[in-house]
């Protein structure tokens, strides 16, 4: 079984460039470059993970991360924050969001496949155990 990422990003480039990465890695993939998409996603068929960039325009993407953690059937989902902040005071607050991981751009895509490896484990692992 193919596991399903939704990519939220806001830069169709930045966009594009994860969705080919994630298809070239085996993975099924779902893009959106809003919140008002990535929730529609959510209601189509709920991920197995999310890549989700940080600034969304005017956005802030970590409010997507907040609304998962509150939903009791979504709450184990992975979210890995994609962002150009990296700095550490960054870090905590895309943690304290509720993100798993987070990535700074430029994307390191071992980085990437070492962390969605491991957070769809813990998923996997987690949803069993329920």
């Amino acid at each position: 079984m193919k596991h399903r990422i939704l990519v939220v990003e806001d830069n169709q480039p930045n966009r594009e460039l994860l969705c080919d990465w994630l298809e070239s890695e085996g993975f099924d993939v779902v893009a959106a470059e809003n919140l008002e998409q990535a929730l529609s996603a959510f209601k189509n068929q709920p991920p197995d993970a999310v890549l989700l960039d940080v600034q969304l325009g005017s956005e802030d993407g970590l409010s997507l991360a907040a609304w998962i953690r509150k939903e009791p059937t979504l709450r184990t989902t992975p979210v890995i924050a994609v962002t150009a902040h990296a700095m550490l005071t960054d870090q905590e607050r895309v943690m304290q969001a509720g993100c798993h991981g987070c990535i700074s751009k430029p994307i390191d895509f071992k980085l990437l496949n070492e962390q969605l490896q491991r957070w769809l484990v813990y998923s996997v692992n987690m949803r069993s155990s329920s």
